[in-house]
């Protein structure tokens, strides 16, 4: 594991599982909840993927990314899609309860934006941070309201991911030589076409961390009769974030409520009204044969659902910040790490001067390409 200088990973033991995190060597285990910041990734990826914001955060704020089970350097027990993404809040909480933390910042990426806001509903929270996260109805398969549009959730979870891809995660191909490599899905689909880092190795590496299989990634499906011909099982990462087992809108409901950060990028080819990995939407685009039409078979509007229940919890109350950041693909962290690191700090009530913390702000919408 390619830990930078002044990060180091470490093994925490836990009443459900052993869970990797990263921590700055330097940072006091003492520091309070208000100034504590945990991390977690998205699907395909790692605790590896928040080196560079961990590096950059003040001295005096503790950041600690956690590794999800089946990815990076956590136990790969089985993922029991029935509960959501669950598994993955409940493993959270075990950490946090071994590391003697309660309520804390908490930032999620793409599919860890859907864990954070399930951690919301059973928890208590400080502050969310959403990076480009999945839809508060799931993945695939749903109406702007978040209605399914079949019984069975037809074109969504396990069954949806490319086998190629899955093979050579499982095979840990760190070439460019295909367009289903992990870095070549890296380069077309986590960052916009402009982005350049001396660390791609090191993101590679983190997507290579994950688990394969029937429990893991991507789970298993199950032969449907509605196009495009299967459904997702119950095992798996991709079958959480199915609409039959996950929903988070609950969240306009919680009380408190923590302020919300949502951070997204309009080149975002991953969570998206136009999503490249929807399959209704490659339908539409002929990518895949006899899609049955807008009405049967219509997109997901990820962005818009996201936006239509943010505003629901701005509207009974709760502060929401959208920073939406043009040009920027699914990782806003990477590629535009200033304003991330700003928009970041000031949700969680840190202005970095002898004022000491503040309110969030009211809830504006923020357009950047700084």
């Amino acid at each position: 594991m390619t830990v930078f200088d002044g990060i180091a990973a470490r093994i925490v033991s836990t009443s459900r599982l052993r869970v990797n995190i990263l921590e700055r060597t330097a940072d006091d285990p003492a520091t309070p909840a208000e100034r504590t910041v945990v991390f977690v990734h998205g699907n395909v990826s790692s605790s590896l993927f928040w080196q560079e914001i961990i590096e950059d955060l003040p001295g005096d704020i503790r950041p600690i990314a956690v590794d999800l089970r089946g990815f990076g350097g956590t136990e790969a027990l089985p993922v029991d899609a029935t509960r959501g993404v669950r598994d993955f809040s409940d493993d959270l909480h075990a950490t946090l309860q071994a590391l003697g933390l309660g309520a804390v910042h908490l930032v999620g990426w793409s599919m860890g934006g859907g864990v954070v806001m399930q951690y919301a509903l059973d928890h208590p929270v400080r502050s969310l941070t959403l990076q480009a996260p999945v839809s508060p109805y799931g993945f695939g398969g749903t109406r702007r309201d978040g209605s399914r549009l079949t019984d069975d959730d037809a074109g969504t979870g396990g069954g949806g991911a490319n086998p190629d891809f899955v093979a050579r995660l499982a095979a840990k191909d760190a070439s460019d030589e295909a367009p289903t490599s992990p870095r070549s899905v890296f380069r077309s689909s986590y960052v916009s076409a402009d982005y350049v880092t001396a660390n791609e190795d090191v993101w590679v590496e983190s997507m290579l961390s994950t688990v394969t299989g029937e429990d893991n990634y991507p789970g298993d499906g199950t032969p449907s009769q509605n196009w495009p011909g299967f459904a997702p099982g119950a095992r798996g990462v991709l079958n959480t974030m199915v609409p039959r087992y996950f929903d988070v809108s609950g969240i306009v409901e919680i009380d408190p409520k923590p302020p919300i950060l949502w951070v997204h990028g309009t080149a975002d080819a991953i969570v998206s009204d136009a999503s490249a990995f929807d399959l209704n939407q490659l339908g539409k685009a002929g990518v895949i044969p006899g899609w049955p039409g807008e009405d049967v078979a219509p997109p997901q509007p990820m962005v818009s659902q996201t936006r239509d229940v943010l505003d629901a919890y701005r509207a009974a109350g709760g502060a929401v910040t959208e920073l939406e950041i043009e040009g920027v693909g699914h990782a806003p962290h990477l590629e535009r790490p200033g304003v991330f690191r700003r928009a970041l700090l000031q949700t969680i009530g840190y202005i970095g001067s002898p004022t000491g913390p503040q309110p969030p702000t009211e809830a504006i919408i923020l357009k950047s390409e700084d």
